[in-house]
C-alpha cells in the first residue's frame, strides 16, 4: 500500500467538500496536489501542497485554503495534529499505532511488499546494451547493461509488462571488419604468421574463433577469394561474439528475451516498408540539407536527398534515409526497428544509450512520434562512463580486448553482485567512479559493504535468538515499538511502496539503491543506540515480549532490504 496516495485520496475528497459546500469553487486542478514525507522529519509525517497548488486557480490565499482544510483533515483516522507552515504548506502527524500497523503489513507481504498495480500491465519495450557484435563487452556496456536490467526489474515490481530486448547491429561495416580479422585468426590457426593492419580488430578473443573454424572447416577457405569467404565469416563471427556476450551478460545475471537483428530488418524488407508507411503520410521527401554548421567537412557537398521530415517532430534537421551510394543510412534502419516494436504491440519504449549517442535522442524521438501517429513514447536514457580505478589510479586495459578492460574482467575481480549494485549508486547521467580498492572496503563508505552489512546483521541477531525467532513474529506486540528511533525505521519501510512507484515513473533505478542506504543506516544507527543503551537492544532476555516485537521490526527490515535487492539484481547476503 503506497500510504500517501491513501491520503492523498482523503485530502482529494476533504477539497471536494470544500467544493460541494461553496468554500471553494468548482473544477480545481486537484491531479496537482501531492503528498508526500515532510524535507525535516520534525515537521511530522506527511506533507502535502494541496494549499499551495490550489490557491491561484481558487483565487484565495494558500493560507486561507489551508484553514479551511485544517478541521477537515484533523478529523482524518490516525492523525493527532494538522499544522500550517510558512504561506500554506501543510504538515500531519500520524498516531504510533498507523506506524506500527504498517510493519504488520511488510511482514505479511514478504518480499512482494512494494509490489505495485500502478503500471497496469502496460506493455514496456526496455532495450538495452545492443552492443556491436565485434568482441567482448566492456566496463562501459556494464553499466548499461546493470541499468537496463534493474529499469526493467523495477517496472515490473509497479506492475507493468515488460519485455526485455538486444538490437544486434548485424548489417553495418563493422561487420566486415570482425569477418576479416576472424579469417586472419584462422589463417594463424592453420600455422601462418600474420600481422593485424590497422583498422582490424587486434584482441585475443578471435583466436578461439580461427582455431573452431579450422578445426571444421580445414584449409577450405584459405585460398578462396574474399567475395567467397567473407559472407560466411560475417556469419560465423556474429554468432560466436553474440554467444561470447550472451555469456558476459549471463555472468551478470542479465538475460534478454528478444534478440532483433538489424540484418533481418533489411532482409525482410522491413526497412523499405517503413519508409514506405512515412511517404504515405508526406513524412519522406527529396531535398537538399543546408550545409553543416561548424567546420565544414571536406567531402561536403549539397545534393538532393531522401529525407524524413524530423524537424516536423521536434528534431534540430531533417534526417538523410539514403546514402550517396543509395544504401539505406543507419537511421532508416532505426525507423525501421521503432517501427517493428510499435506493430508488435509497445506504446511505451525505453532506449538505454551510451554517452556517445547523445546526438540521436531528437531524431529517435521523432521516429517513434512519426512511426506511431503520436501515439507511442519513447524514454531515451543515456548512460555515462565509468572511470575504472584501483586505489585511485586508472586501470589498464586488458590483453584479452587489446583495448579496454572487459565486463568479466570486472565481474570476475569483484562478483556480479557488487558490480551491479555500485553501478547503480550515480544517476545514469552522471559519470561513475568505479574503485576496485573502495568497493572491496567494509566500512560506511562502501554503500554495497553497507546495506549487505545490515541484512547479514538482522540474520546474526535472528541466529542468536534462537527459539524465540524461530516462532511466527505475526502476533507480536508491535504497539510495543513506541521508541522515536524505532518508529523512525518503521517510516524509512513504509516509504518503499512510494519509492518504487517514483522510482519507476521517473525511470531511475539508482532511487532504490539511494534509499537501501539509507534504510540501513537507520537500521545501524538502531543498533548503535543498543550499544549505549542495553534497554533499546533487540534482545532482551527478561522480555520475551519485547524481544518478539523487535524482532520483527528488524526482519521487516531485512525484508526490505532483500526487495530492493532483488530489484537491482542482488543476492543479499546472510552472513559476512
Amino acid at each position: 500500500m503506497n500510504l500517501f496516495n491513501s491520503f492523498r485520496a482523503a485530502i482529494v475528497e476533504a477539497v471536494e467538500s470544500l467544493v460541494q459546500a461553496g468554500t471553494l469553487p468548482a473544477g480545481l486542478p486537484v491531479g496537482a496536489i501531492s503528498v508526500e514525507p515532510p524535507r525535516d522529519a520534525s515537521h511530522g509525517d506527511l506533507a502535502t501542497n494541496v494549499a499551495m497548488v490550489l490557491g491561484k486557480p481558487a483565487k484565495l490565499a494558500p493560507r486561507a485554503i489551508a484553514e479551511a482544510l485544517k478541521p477537515l483533515l484533523a478529523a482524518l483516522p490516525d492523525v493527532t495534529a494538522v499544522e500550517i507552515a510558512g504561506p500554506g504548506f501543510i504538515n500531519l502527524r500520524l498516531t504510533p499505532a498507523f506506524w506500527q500497523a504498517r510493519l504488520r503489513d511488510v511482514l505479511a507481504a514478504g518480499t512482494a511488499y512494494g509490489d505495485s498495480k500502478v503500471g497496469g500491465a502496460a506493455a514496456v519495450n526496455v532495450e538495452y546494451v545492443s552492443a556491436n557484435p565485434t568482441g567482448p563487452m566492456h566496463v562501459g556496456h556494464c553499466r548499461g547493461a546493470v541499468f537496463g536490467d534493474a529499469l526493467s526489474a523495477l517496472l515490473e515490481k509497479a506492475g507493468y509488462a515488460v519485455t526485455r530486448e538486444y538490437y544486434v547491429n548485424d548489417a553495418g561495416a563493422q561487420v566486415d571488419v570482425l569477418a576479416r580479422s576472424a579469417h586472419l585468426r584462422y589463417r594463424e590457426a592453420l600455422g601462418e604468421s600474420i600481422t593485424i593492419p590497422e583498422g582490424l580488430y587486434p584482441g585475443d578473443y578471435l583466436k578461439p574463433m580461427g582455431a573452431a573454424i579450422a578445426k571444421a572447416d580445414g584449409e577450405k577457405w584459405l585460398k578462396v577469394p574474399e567475395g567467397e569467404w567473407l559472407p560466411a565469416f560475417r556469419r560465423l563471427a556474429i554468432d560466436a561474439m553474440m554467444v561470447l556476450i550472451r555469456e558476459d551478460l549471463a555472468a551478470l545475471g542479465i538475460v534478454h528475451q528478444v534478440f532483433s537483428s538489424e540484418k533481418a530488418l533489411h532482409d525482410g524488407g522491413a526497412v523499405t516498408a517503413a519508409v514506405d508507411d512515412l511517404a504515405s503520410r508526406d513524412l519522406v521527401y527529396t531535398g537538399v540539407l543546408e550545409p553543416p554548421k561548424g567546420k565544414m567537412p571536406d567531402d561536403w557537398e549539397p545534393r538532393p536527398q531522401l529525407l524524413f521530415r524530423a524537424t516536423q517532430f521536434g528534431d534540430d534537421i531533417d534526417r538523410p534515409l539514403k546514402k550517396s551510394d543509395g544504401a539505406w543510412t543507419y537511421f532508416a534502419a532505426d525507423i525501421a526497428y521503432h517501427w517493428d516494436k510499435y506493430r508488435r504491440g509497445f506504446g511505451r519504449m525505453i532506449n538505454v544509450l551510451g554517452a556517445d549517442h547523445g546526438g540521436y535522442v531528437k531524431r529517435l524521438k521523432a521516429a517513434v512520434q512519426a512511426v506511431s501517429n503520436g501515439a507511442a513514447s519513447l524514454d531515451v536514457k543515456i548512460i555515462q562512463l565509468v572511470n575504472l580505478l584501483d586505489g585511485g589510479q586508472p586501470v589498464k586495459m586488458s590483453k584479452r580486448s587489446g583495448s579496454f578492460v572487459t565486463l568479466r574482467d570486472v565481474v570476475d575481480e569483484v562478483g556480479k553482485d557488487v558490480v551491479r549494485f555500485i553501478m547503480l549508486t550515480r544517476k545514469n547521467d552522471a559519470a561513475l567512479d568505479f574503485d576496485f580498492q573502495k568497493v572491496r572496503e567494509q566500512s560506511k563508505d562502501n554503500p554495497v559493504f553497507y546495506v549487505q552489512y545490515a541484512h547479514a546483521r538482522i540474520n546474526s541477531v535472528m541466529r542468536k535468538a534462537g527459539a524465540v525467532a524461530a516462532e511466527s513474529l505475526d502476533g507480536a506486540s508491535v504497539e510495543r515499538l513506541d521508541h522515536p528511533s524505532e518508529l523512525a525505521l518503521i517510516r524509512a519501510l513504509a516509504s518503499w511502496p512510494r519509492l518504487v512507484e517514483s522510482a519507476a515513473e521517473a525511470h531511475e533505478p539508482h532511487r532504490i539503491a539511494f534509499y537501501l542506504y539509507d534504510v540501513a543506516a537507520e537500521f545501524h544507527a538502531l543498533w548503535n543506540l543498543g550499544n549505549d543503551e542495553p534497554g533499546l537492544r533487540f534482545v532482551q532476555d527478561r522480555d520475551p515480549g519485547l524481544t518478539r516485537a523487535r524482532l520483527a521490526l528488524i526482519r521487516g527490515v531485512a525484508t526490505v532490504i532483500a526487495s530492493g535487492l532483488q530489484v537491482l539484481g542482488v543476492t543479499p547476503v546472510e552472513e559476512m
